[in-house]
């Protein structure tokens, strides 16, 4: 339940030609406490809900845990959400041995694409597609919980 994954700006949109699935995302927050965060997301018809706990030093890991619920819990739950929901469509891409997902963001956040790969361990090696931009793992105001309070387009 510790997940592990660093994150990146992205520089061009190369990235979409080789994506293999993109899915919308709709996002909010029932709490979002440094602490532990608790995100409820809509991703496509399919609704989570998240708890996420404090990062680590370094950012390159956190206890996350995830349950899927019904769509309609998900609205219900997305509508006692803290204000700033978070849109964006998700482009998963196979590379190497892994596989990035970039996250194009709409709405407040629009102009921000992130690309994240998740690890098996903080020092794993993976390659690096030309896409991929500087490294921002640990760079709190990246973090969707940070970006629902204050947005990129108010940086």
């Amino acid at each position: 339940m510790i997940e592990i994954e660093r994150k990146f700006l992205v520089v061009s949109d190369d990235y979409k030609a080789e994506a293999e699935h993109t899915i919308r995302i709709i996002q909010g927050f029932l709490n979002t406490d440094p602490e532990r965060t608790v995100r409820v997301r809509l991703k496509g018809q399919q609704g989570f809900i998240t708890v996420k706990g404090k990062s680590s030093k370094d950012g390159l890991s956190r206890f996350e845990w995830e349950k899927e619920i019904s769509e309609t819990d998900a609205k219900a739950l997305l509508k006692l959400c803290v204000e700033g929901v978070i849109d964006k469509v998700r482009y998963e891409i196979p590379y190497g041995n892994h596989t990035f997902e970039v996250d194009e963001f709409f709405g407040d956040n629009e102009g921000l694409i992130v690309a994240e790969v998740e690890l098996n361990h903080t020092t794993e090696v993976f390659k690096k597609p030309q896409w991929l931009g500087e490294e921002v793992t640990g760079q709190v105001k990246y973090y969707n919980a940070q970006l629902s309070k204050k947005p990129f387009n108010t940086w």
